[in-house]
């Protein structure tokens, strides 16, 4: 029998499993999707027992189609990160739906916490800002809208978690109560240089410490699948290791793990993680600092970005504007023209991120003349994108004072050629696009086959292989006349005559 590694993936609006043999191949794959609920302006939710059932019925596809010459030597989780779940210690019921990493209904009581000068404590023991995006704020609302919950909190009756915690806790039949270092580290209640919870952060968020699961490293060994699981029989007994939030699971999956190595995804809108080894980088200027994972028993970190409108822009042109049919129809359009004839397209649909953080900022489209197709708009809006990831890049590699070398990609808008090269050219670097779509899924399998004994470090670096590496061509002194160009669309699209 040959070992392979059973890797869960659960992102914000489906489940998948996915087997890796130990050439990292793919050799099994299912997605059950999900729901998300609204119910108020600004609010989103999920149900934990969809996030359950829905992870369980993937990994029983899989299972039960796996080829007979394979078995799983360990099973591996990924996750929404952020996403807030509290539940029953004793019964294992949930307490509530889970509030999603999206969900904008703790924003007051940021607002508030701002106003309060917590910031820079926060900032120093987390790397991060006070948002609702982030776990802390959500796991208080909770406890003071579920009637009952603070007080079964306070009595150490209920445990907090997020996805990844949750899917332990029934993998191992209740057994398990535990998270790794990166999901952790995006709670706003984890001190990330001392890589433990931390009492001051827990009183100023007003969150019991006996809710808190026990933190291990990435690569630990988080428990073993239980008895009696519906499709999982095949698994039974099975250690799970390899556990790591799902930005920093693609960081990971894409062998980004020389100080300075970077990636971005390109969903709908971007995430950009810049590995800066043992150093944990002050943040600043917008960005981040997160765990990145802790292997063998030492912690590498991560400056992380975000743009807020990637894939997004293209759903627009589709969608809005009815300029194309499908996404591919803007690669299409876009490759029929050389460049966009001065056209600008600023997606600041949402307002804009770091550098400039400016939530006034409307999207814009300047250099418009008679002669501008449809193909010059199409191609202005894939440029759009790259020059965000630049504005990021250009940000991270002043703020770590590390010099880029490559830019690993993923994502769905990742399969745009043009895209790509217009990104290598701007950033002067070449960009590698894998061969294996699946980096995240990937990431936790390659912790997982660490902890396991199936591959070492070196290993990892032969299995993840290149689609396409994007040379730059182009000249400095057009790259600096676009940037130039990129840099004063900006500047019109924060004077939108709206803002306050």
């Amino acid at each position: 029998m040959k070992p392979c590694i059973l890797a869960l993936d659960q992102g914000t609006t489906s489940s998948r499993a996915i087997l890796f043999d130990e050439t990292g191949a793919v050799r099994g794959l299912s997605q059950h999707e999900y729901p998300q609920f609204y119910p108020h302006p600004g609010w989103v939710e999920q149900h934990p027992f969809e996030l359950w059932s829905s992870e369980l019925a993937a990994a029983s596809d899989v299972l039960r189609a796996m080829p007979d010459d394979l078995a799983v030597c360990a099973v591996s989780i990924t996750d929404q990160r952020e996403t807030t779940l509290l539940w029953d210690r004793k019964t294992g019921r949930p307490m509530s739906n889970a509030i999603v990493w999206q969900c904008r209904r703790t924003a007051g009581e940021c607002d508030r916490l701002r106003g309060g000068g917590v910031d820079e404590v926060i900032r120093r023991k987390t790397g991060l800002r006070i948002d609702p995006y982030f776990s802390a704020t959500k796991i208080a609302w909770l406890l003071d809208h579920v009637p009952g919950a603070r007080a079964k909190a306070e009595a150490g009756e209920l445990c907090f978690g997020t996805v990844d915690s949750w899917l332990i806790w029934n993998l191992t039949g209740g057994q398990c109560h535990r998270t790794d270092h990166t999901n952790a580290s995006r709670t706003l209640l984890f001190d990330t240089e001392r890589l433990r919870w931390d009492e001051e952060l827990c009183r100023l968020f007003r969150v019991p410490m006996s809710l808190l699961p026990e933190t291990l490293p990435s690569d630990g060994i988080f428990g073993t699948v239980a008895p009696g699981l519906p499709g999982l029989e095949k698994i039974q007994g099975v250690p799970i290791a390899g556990v790591i939030g799902d930005q920093q699971a693609a960081l990971f999956g894409q062998t980004c793990f020389g100080v300075g190595d970077s990636k971005n995804t390109y969903g709908t809108g971007c995430f950009t993680l810049m590995n800066t080894g043992e150093n944990r980088v002050a943040p600043k200027d917008g960005l981040l600092s997160t765990v990145a994972w802790t292997v063998g028993g030492v912690t590498s970190y991560a400056l992380e970005g975000s743009v807020f409108n990637a894939g997004s822009a293209i759903q627009w042109l589709r969608d809005e504007l009815g300029l194309i049919s499908t996404a591919r129809e803007c690669d299409l359009l876009a490759e029929t023209v050389e460049d966009t004839g001065g056209v600008y397209f600023v997606p600041a649909f949402t307002g804009l991120g770091a550098p400039y953080w400016d939530m006034y900022a409307r999207g814009t489209i300047t250099g418009l003349t008679r002669g501008t197709s449809k193909a010059h708009i199409a191609r202005a809006v894939l440029e759009g994108i790259a020059y965000q990831v630049k504005d990021l890049l250009d940000l991270m590699s002043k703020g770590a004072g590390i010099a880029l070398q490559t830019l690993r990609v993923d994502g769905g808008a990742s399969v745009s050629d043009v895209m790509m090269q217009f990104q290598a050219d701007l950033l002067g670097i070449p960009v590698d696009r894998p061969a294996c779509v699946e980096t995240t899924a990937m990431g936790s399998a390659f912790l997982a086959g660490l902890s396991s004994g199936l591959w070492d470090q070196a290993a990892l670096m032969s299995l993840r292989r290149s689609d396409r590496v994007f040379a730059p061509v182009m000249e400095d002194q057009r790259r600096d006349r676009l940037y130039k160009g990129w840099q004063r669309a900006v500047g019109r699209t924060r004077a939108h005559p709206d803002r306050e």
